[in-house]
């Protein structure tokens, strides 16, 4: 019964402290979306067309759109089915990946731009999805490569909600960016494999130490049994 109240408070402690690792997540993420409506906003209201902004492969000029590109959407329609989606991901990112979150995004956010800078078709790629298939890929593989069990739940999360989207990386569509979406994956991917052991692993709760403790002790008793059962034979 002692046991169960330690650990009830230790549960207590751990929401209490996760109540600003949370509002610093939903602000990060609110950020940087509300970014992109500013953004668009500013194109309807003044007229302005901004598609120049996005990745132009192998031209000089094309290169700020490694920077620019996610900020630019060529509708609302566009920039509405990607913002849902940056909110569940981004604060799926920071809260449960707090000390490579940065790291991360920053890497699928850039890199998956230089990818379509040297690899993509030649026209303007613009849009926030790169990023989106860069945060799928990374919190699927983070959680496999970390093993433990609320990775891997977060995984199994993301898979249900956007496992869909996998046949985004396929030329479907040319009016689609199956480039960008394909080089998010692959930095996604790396990222993982880069970041995985950059947060701690997440403490283990008591029952599941006893559980570990009882297969111990049965291996050895199997050990013990199996020593004697040998020596028995070699007396016969």
């Amino acid at each position: 019964m002692t046991e169960l109240f330690e650990q009830t408070d230790a549960d207590s402690i751990k929401e209490e402290k996760g109540k600003p690792k949370f509002l610093i997540s939903l602000f990060i993420t609110l950020s940087f979306v509300l970014l992109l409506w500013v953004v668009k906003l500013f194109e309807t209201i003044t007229k302005t067309e901004l598609s120049f902004l996005g990745v132009l492969p192998r031209e000089t000029k094309g290169l700020i759109g490694i920077v620019t590109a996610p900020l630019i959407h060529s509708d609302f329609s566009h920039l509405a089915s990607n913002t849902f989606t940056l909110i569940v991901l981004m604060m799926f990112l920071f809260y449960a990946y707090t000390n490579s979150s940065f790291r991360v995004f920053f890497t699928v956010y850039i890199f998956s731009n230089v990818l379509v800078w040297i690899f993509g078709r030649e026209a303007y790629h613009i849009g926030a999805s790169g990023v989106v298939y860069g945060l799928v890929t990374f919190l699927f593989f983070v959680g496999l490569f970390r093993s433990d069990s609320k990775s891997i739940g977060l995984s199994l999360v993301v898979t249900f909600m956007y496992g869909g989207l996998v046949w985004g990386v396929l030329p479907t569509d040319p009016k689609i960016s199956f480039e960008a979406h394909l080089s998010g994956a692959v930095v996604g991917l790396l990222a993982a494999l880069i970041f995985r052991n950059r947060d701690p692993l997440p403490e283990k709760y008591k029952w599941e130490d006893e559980e570990t403790d009882e297969d111990d002790i049965d291996l050895e008793e199997y050990e013990k049994a199996e020593k004697k059962l040998k020596s028995e034979e070699g007396e016969i």
